[in-house]
């Protein structure tokens, strides 16, 4: 299975997600087709995984940022270090940025995403509801998970665009999640 996938990523950095086929994918990891089969139905079931797998590594991220938050003043630091450290890594792996938009394409997937990022904007939470005031944590809960559902979009963008103006977008972005979060700390 982690040759399967390994390839699959390798191959999606490289030609782009339309371009990859299931034959290829079992040739390249060593195996029969049947055997890519065997594991994955489709295409979509290979990119389900690799999602997986890259949410593990995101809550994981997550986890490590938020260890540091004791009062409220670190929330923000906590919020900046979260969007640098995404976008290092889509930024950093054309094929992240390919299994992204391959998500978002298909339904079945992207609601797999939309579930994933509640879960990452309940963690946080979770973590730091205790440092918000009072009656206003449904509230805090509602604009942290539109925080965390725009990240994608606002890195996909930035990626797009040319380096000044990548770094404006991100740095317009950050001024906005600061303005947010300083209305309940």
């Amino acid at each position: 299975i982690d040759a399967i996938l390994s390839t699959t990523m390798r191959l999606i950095g490289e030609k782009g997600i339309d371009a990859v086929t299931m034959k290829e994918v079992g040739a390249l990891a060593g195996g029969p087709i049947a055997t890519v089969y065997h594991y994955f139905p489709s295409k979509s079931a290979i990119l389900a995984m690799l999602y997986e797998r890259f949410s593990e590594v995101s809550r994981a991220r997550l986890t490590d940022i938020l260890a540091d938050v004791r009062e409220a003043k670190d929330v923000i630091a906590a919020a900046d270090r979260l969007l640098d450290d995404y976008l290092g890594r889509v930024a950093g792996d054309p094929a992240i940025q390919d299994l992204q938009n391959a998500i978002q394409a298909d339904k079945a997937l992207k609601n797999l995403d939309i579930a994933e990022t509640r879960h990452q904007a309940r963690m946080f939470c979770d973590h730091v509801t205790a440092l918000i005031e009072p009656g206003k944590h449904e509230q805090f809960e509602r604009m942290v998970l539109l925080i965390f559902q725009l990240a994608g979009g606002v890195v996909r963008l930035a990626l797009a665009e040319g380096e000044a103006q990548s770094r404006q977008t991100i740095e317009d972005y950050r001024s906005i999640i600061h303005t947010q979060l300083r209305l309940f700390l």
